[in-house]
């Protein structure tokens, strides 16, 4: 006879559990950052137009004179121009106290000195390799650079001068001497991870640093679209805390408004501020790059709508200069140009024991 099937023992029944009658806590929510005012386009005089105007002239005709110059022989190495990007350096560095601030720049910097008020005669003499010149004919178009004048360099590494910038900045803040450090890069030196090393520690330390981000659209030959997952580059301090701001680097007048918003800023002491300047450069990235990605029909539409010296020629139109008097001021510049580059081409060259000198510097 069959057995019956053993029968299963029934698992104990667990008891449902208690809703918890507890509130949970309020999701926090951050609190709203401070925001730098919006900049607004600086109301200039007549002589301040008339300023703008005669350094960006001095830049154009300069940068013209040294690829000439560089054509023939008598400029060698890299040579970067600042062609098309005038506004951005005369816009900024007219709010700059001259006594007290600092800047440092990459390769592309022959610009920002002459807009230091350096004399055209001793950089046209370091481009051609002079012992006249500014650093006496050892650093060339890359690595121009003057204590005296807080310019701190010309860097031909793409994005050193950032945290190199930022050490300015502390010694700024560490000496209490109310100065602030003015710090470019490009769009290019923008990916560069010692960038954003520098940017936590700035903000961290609320050091006195503007960070300026010459966005010329192309780094070397490819479009910062391509190169970069966020092309809006003013926010790429957020994630540090660093407010930006994005500004039209082809308007000088735009420049300088957002040069006084950002100097009160980091002067109140709230730490770094970024600010990227939409701009654009006519010739390639160095003299030897033929620019062939990008279109002549593209360049020569920035040329007719945006630059930032004919754009000044309209303010003053406006402010009642006539065109004799620009007329006037343009050859006065040629005058200039004309007679650094006699100054640089009838310089000697450094002797060749100087190829010893200045390698160190002794602390004692």
């Amino acid at each position: 006879m069959a057995k019956a099937p053993a029968s299963k023992k029934r698992a104990p029944r667990k008891s449902p559990a208690k809703k918890s009658t507890a509130r949970k806590p309020a999701a926090k929510t951050a609190p709203e950052r401070e925001r730098p005012a919006e900049p607004k386009r600086h109301k200039a005089t007549k002589d301040e137009l008339l300023e703008y105007y005669r350094q960006m002239l001095l830049i154009r005709r300069f940068e013209e004179k040294a690829g000439q110059l560089y054509g023939l022989g008598l400029i060698g190495g890299f040579c970067h121009l600042y062609i098309g990007q005038e506004a951005v350096a005369v816009g900024l560095q007219s709010a700059l106290d001259g006594d007290k601030d600092s800047v440092i720049t990459g390769y592309r910097d022959h610009g920002h000195m002459l807009a230091y008020g350096l004399d055209p005669k001793v950089i046209m003499a370091e481009l051609t390799g002079r012992a006249a010149g500014i650093a006496e004919g050892k650093g060339g178009s890359m690595h121009m650079f003057s204590v005296e004048h807080r310019f701190y360099g010309g860097h031909g590494i793409v994005g050193a001068q950032v945290p190199l910038g930022t050490g300015l900045a502390f010694a700024h803040k560490y000496r209490e001497d109310g100065g602030c450090c003015l710090a470019y890069f490009g769009d290019g030196a923008a990916n560069q991870g010692q960038v954003y090393e520098a940017f936590n520690m700035a903000e961290l330390w609320k050091l006195p640093i503007i960070f300026v981000i010459e966005n010329n659209q192309y780094a070397m030959g490819t479009s910062v679209n391509r190169s970069s997952a966020e092309d809006q580059l003013y926010r790429r301090g957020e994630s540090f805390r660093i407010p930006g701001l994005q500004i039209n680097g082809m308007d000088v007048l735009e420049v300088r408004g957002a040069a006084t918003v950002a100097l009160d800023w980091v002067r109140s002491g709230k730490g770094p501020i970024l600010l990227e300047l939409k701009t654009y450069r006519y010739r390639g990235h160095s003299m030897s790059d033929p620019a062939k990605y990008r279109s002549r029909e593209e360049v020569q539409s920035v040329r007719e709508k945006s630059d930032p010296i004919e754009a000044v020629k309209k303010e003053l139109e406006a402010a009642g200069v006539s065109a004799d008097e620009m007329k006037a001021t343009d050859k006065e510049i040629k005058t200039i140009i004309a007679e650094a580059a006699d100054f640089a081409e009838s310089s000697p060259e450094p002797d060749p024991s100087e190829l010893y000198t200045d390698v160190l510097v002794e602390q004692y």
